[in-house]
């Protein structure tokens, strides 16, 4: 066997290697290719590296000369990779890029521009992620994945776009009391980005990124200057008004930043409150909507017979929608997620009706978000 040859500085090329050993044997390239059963022209490829060596023709080279045909393969691989290591820096200049954010989703929601020049794409990436990723002072944003990121920056560039009134902390009473007259019926949700605006709260809709699993966020643009973004990933009015609650409560206490996920629907039912503010927040939204007391004596008097005339009569008697008193019980489990989901109305086309939201084929244009 001729693998000496690989513990050579500079291996011989598979051209070179076939030379030699036609010469070592007398043989000319007409005599291999009567041998080996191939084209003259094929052979004459290979003494000239012209031609690359296939496994077929590795085989057949191995049992010519008595070699493995893992030799002839490895001779033609190192010959070959000086041609292909041009793209591996472009490759991994992409790959950390696309370690960064999602660059596709983004691209097509119009977030970035579409470009194949890598320094125009890692400029408009910078540009995108920078400002905001600065202007948050929490290590919060660090804890994120790229596509959480990606999401909640959207959401602040969004925010910071929007004018509003003074945010008044003391006021939170009144502006649960207002949320929760609008959560009676379905239609008066066009009214929260207004009334949120006339308390200081700025109010953003992304539609959401895939598995990122954001419901909503908090933040805040400056110390005076709160935020709430929602992504509706659940399309019901049980799963909205209590992502609205709970950021609520998160912007009425000051907390600094909070981005939640999977706090409605199937998942959250198992899921652990992360800190003590998650766990206040999960309690303020439940009883900012239906008092706790009520719940607690509507489950004693009805389980668990849950009809949907009771559960209809209930919601109007506290003047709540159906579809969260549903929403409620399925949450501590005492009907099934499979059970009156008719109730659980879709309230996504009213919400963007007069929220800022990007998505849904809503594409708002990248220079609305360029910084001088």
């Amino acid at each position: 066997m001729a693998d000496e040859n690989f513990s050579n500085a500079t291996p011989l090329t598979p051209g070179e290697a076939l030379r030699k050993k036609l010469e070592e044997r007398g043989w000319t390239q007409e005599d291999l290719a009567i041998i080996t059963g191939k084209s003259r022209q094929t052979i004459g490829g290979i003494a000239l590296g012209k031609a690359e060596i296939t496994l077929e023709m590795a085989a057949s080279l191995g049992a010519a000369f008595g070699d493995e045909p893992a030799y002839w393969i490895e001779l033609d691989s190192i010959a070959r990779l000086p041609r292909v290591r041009a793209d591996i820096p472009k490759t991994k200049r992409l790959a950390g890029l696309f370690g960064t954010a999602p660059i596709r989703e983004m691209q097509k929601r119009g977030w970035i521009k579409e470009t194949d020049d890598l320094d125009e794409l890692t400029a408009a990436l910078d540009a995108f992620l920078r400002p905001a990723t600065v202007a948050t002072k929490s290590s919060a944003i660090d804890t994120l994945s790229p596509v959480q990121r990606a999401w909640c920056v959207r959401a602040r560039q969004l925010a910071e776009t929007m004018t509003v009134g003074s945010f008044n902390s003391n006021k939170a009473n009144e502006l649960k009391s207002h949320l929760r007259d609008l959560a009676a019926y379905p239609k008066e949700v066009k009214h929260l980005p207004e009334v949120l605006a006339s308390f200081g709260i700025r109010f953003v809709v992304v539609e959401p990124l895939a598995g990122a699993k954001i419901d909503g966020a908090a933040f805040w643009l400056d110390d005076t200057k709160p935020a709430i973004a929602v992504s509706l990933r659940y399309d019901r009015v049980d799963a909205f008004w209590f992502t609205v609650m709970h950021e609520c409560s998160h912007i009425v206490h000051g907390d600094l930043i909070s981005v939640d996920t999977e706090i409605v629907g199937e998942g959250a039912k198992d899921r652990l409150a992360t800190s003590e503010a998650e766990r206040r927040a999960n309690i303020e939204a439940a009883t900012s909507l239906i008092s706790p007391d009520e719940l607690e004596s509507f489950i004693r008097r009805v389980s668990p017979l849950y009809s949907k005339q009771r559960i209809i009569q209930f919601a109007h008697r506290i003047k709540i929608h159906p579809g969260i008193v549903v929403g409620q019980l399925q949450h501590r489990g005492e009907i099934s997620y499979s059970t009156n989901r008719e109730m659980l109305v879709k309230i996504r086309p009213d919400v963007i009706e007069t929220a800022f939201t990007d998505g849904w084929g809503s594409v708002i244009s990248p220079s609305v978000f360029e910084v001088n």
